[in-house]
């Protein structure tokens, strides 16, 4: 490890050699960019992130002197990938450099690519309304380059991350649009059931029963095959149970479901969220009796 952190170490220094001496304008950034790639590279196998981080950003600054704006951008990205093992921060805004340079050049894939990176790092670090904005943003360009699978599980993250952070309204929308997106689509078709699911349990959420059965009818409107299947007749179930403010119905109605098809982390918070409401509501009412 100590031999390549030498080698690497070497090459920084003839590269910054390279750029404080003379030399033609072109050649001596052509150069210096030659031996900060193979500094970046050493540290790299030496396994010394931080170090092969900011080499790549003075290899990215060479490229935009050059004004190699796809070079620069691929060197910030290198950066990223180095600083995501070491510096979740410096991640992010050397993935925001990548993102904003292959714009300018309409790379919009790789804008995507690199949007749902920071997305990603964003979700790991829990901050969930950077999360969602940057999701936002990479769902925006798949869909603009009809890369509909990544921008509906983008989408997806949006909307359950909105429903973790109490915007339900939001969350609906969007499980209601991969929906009706997905009910013609013969690959996507199967999920449907799982998204009305999703927005369903979400307008639980909200408590207010005269929607929630309004958005049942929604849904077996949308897709005629929803009312035969298990997760309608959860959302059914649930719906009564909240109408009748009855706790045990309720409990009951998930726990037959879930004995079936397991719930996940997610709708398992947001149906406990749903149930501690419904005892609170049972409380009162014993209080005032």
């Amino acid at each position: 490890m100590g031999d390549h952190i030498a080698r690497g170490e070497d090459f920084e220094k003839k590269a910054e050699k390279k750029l404080t001496g003379w030399g033609l304008f072109g050649s001596k950034y052509e150069d210096a960019a030659d031996l900060f790639d193979k500094a970046g590279n050493c540290f790299k196998l030496a396994k010394s992130w931080d170090q092969a981080g900011a080499t790549y950003v003075k290899l990215a600054n060479c490229h935009i002197k050059l004004d190699s704006k796809h070079e620069a951008a691929n060197a910030y990205a290198d950066a990223a990938h180095c600083y995501k093992k070491s510096n979740t921060k410096e991640a992010i805004s050397c993935l925001e450099q990548a993102v904003n340079m292959f714009l300018e050049i309409g790379r919009l894939n790789m804008s995507a690519r690199y949007y749902k990176e920071i997305a990603e790092l964003y979700e790991q670090e829990q901050n969930l309304e950077q999360a969602i904005s940057y999701y936002e943003k990479a769902a925006d360009l798949f869909s603009s380059e009809d890369v509909t699978t990544t921008a509906n599980q983008c989408k997806q993250k949006v909307a359950q991350f909105s429903a973790q952070i109490e915007k339900y309204p939001r969350a609906i929308e969007i499980f209601e649009e991969i929906a009706r997106h997905s009910v013609n689509n013969n690959l996507l078709k199967y999920g449907v059931r799982g998204h009305l699911l999703n927005a369903g349990i979400c307008q639980l959420c909200k408590g207010d029963v005269v929607a929630i059965n309004n958005a049942l009818e929604r849904y077996q409107e949308l897709d005629p095959t929803f009312s035969g299947t298990r997760e309608c007749k959860l959302l059914v179930d649930l719906a009564a149970a909240i109408d009748e403010e009855d706790v045990a119905k309720f409990t009951d109605a998930v726990k037959e479901y879930d004995s079936m098809t397991q719930l996940d982390a997610w709708r398992t918070t947001l149906l406990l969220r749903v149930k501690e409401t419904l005892k609170a509501k049972e409380l009162e009412e014993d209080d005032l009796t």
